[in-house]
């Protein structure tokens, strides 16, 4: 059963239901109850969604935090939920939650990111996050581990994809791709991403890539290594060098990083390359460091679609490579520090992806509200003191 199965809005009061709501139930009306049919249903699962997701924007973590903040606004939910049995228990929340086909949630979440994100031009960083303590020792399961899309103009989670037990990322990357719009976009995967099938399928989708290169792609990196080094060396008049390099300087918290990036679409020769499609650059970023009086220097390597043969595809290649780590820091940070994903304990069943779909929904909504400017956290308390201001964060068009 679907919620289009079931009246989800109050029988006293069906016409006073805010436009948020609405809004939101547009979007998960197709979600299947997990529960048998014939089976007594004491709440619907509408309510059950929803509570969820108004109690993860207010800050709850877990199902017992999600009953109480239910339970304290009570009177609220049934201006618009029909709620005969009151608030369901934090065990009802975690069964259904842990019987939920996440594939259905999923397709809601992804439909309503994809209405809310202007694509074209974005740069999409995808990566992974282990949920560590979602592990179950009596089942034998180890923590679950998602690998998610950040679109960086956007400031929107697109999509995640939980990877199997049994496989790895690599495997994961080019399902999560297949639900993407890549068209006109930038795509940029650490170094576990690259790969020759991915970087066609990237392209195939109508997408760019920056591919962080590592040891991992011997030969490729191994040229590379030797190309750049040649290419910064001293050379002869008669020697044609295409090479385009930037400098950025950052300061901060007593270090100071001098980020130089140079790259080339002089490839001719390096046969390494020839199996990569849509392969026109290579880049190399020397990050020399000065931390308390100590001189480091860093050299990383990336391959991309992107044309690298002036000082402008240079400075252009050094953001997309820096936006990529806003995945750590916006998303996997955030979801730790204000969210308590990592010491979520929630684990059966499906229930850690789908709660983990539930938190990158809230962390969604919360950033793109932004008449009050205050960080994560206090979006949250403001939101669980104020329902107005909670709505407002929901009806995020």
């Amino acid at each position: 059963m679907c919620f289009s199965d079931i009246n989800p809005l109050s029988e006293t009061c069906p016409m006073d239901t805010p436009n948020a709501i609405d809004h939101m139930f547009f979007y998960f009306a197709k979600v299947e109850d997990p529960r048998r049919p014939h089976a007594t249903r004491l709440h619907s699962l509408e309510a059950i969604l929803l509570i969820t997701i108004l109690g993860t924007i207010c800050g709850a973590h877990n199902w017992v935090e999600i009953e109480q903040w239910g339970q304290s606004r009570r009177a609220w939910l049934c201006e618009f939920l029909h709620l005969p049995h009151g608030i369901p228990s934090h065990d009802t929340f975690g069964r259904v939650f842990a019987l939920l086909d996440p594939e259905s949630l999923h397709q809601a979440f992804v439909a309503w990111m994809s209405a809310l994100a202007q694509l074209g031009q974005e740069i999409m960083a995808l990566d992974g996050k282990t949920i560590r303590r979602s592990l179950d020792r009596a089942d034998g399961k180890g923590p679950i581990h998602v690998v998610s899309a950040w679109a960086s103009r956007n400031e929107l989670v697109l999509a995640q994809f939980k990877v199997d037990a049994k496989s790895n990322k690599i495997t994961a990357l080019p399902e999560l791709l297949a639900l993407l719009n890549l068209e006109g976009n930038v795509v940029t995967i650490d170094a576990m991403g690259c790969q020759v099938e991915i970087a066609r399928q990237i392209i195939d989708q109508g997408g760019e890539y920056v591919l962080s290169l590592k040891e991992n792609q011997p030969n490729l990196y191994e040229d590379c290594v030797a190309l750049f080094t040649w290419l910064k060396g001293p050379h002869t008049l008669d020697e044609k060098i295409v090479l385009g390099a930037d400098e950025q300087v950052d300061g901060g918290h007593g270090r100071v990083e001098t980020r130089q990036v140079w790259c080339t679409s002089g490839l001719d020769g390096v046969v390494s390359c020839e199996r990569w499609p849509g392969l026109r650059s290579l880049v190399m970023v020397e990050a020399p460091r000065h931390i308390g009086g100590q001189d480091e220097v860093e050299q990383r390597y990336s391959i991309s679609s992107l044309p690298g043969a002036t000082d402008t595809d240079a400075t252009r290649l050094n953001g997309v490579i820096r936006t990529h780590w806003e995945i750590e820091n916006r998303v996997h940070w955030v979801l730790d520090v204000a969210m308590a994903e990592d010491s979520n304990r929630t684990r059966k069943g499906e229930s850690a992806q789908n709660l983990a779909l539930i938190r990158k929904l809230a962390l969604n909504l919360l950033r793109r509200e932004t008449s009050v400017q205050t960080g994560l956290a206090a979006k949250q308390k403001r939101a669980g003191w104020d329902h107005n201001y909670l709505l407002k964060i929901l009806a995020q068009t």
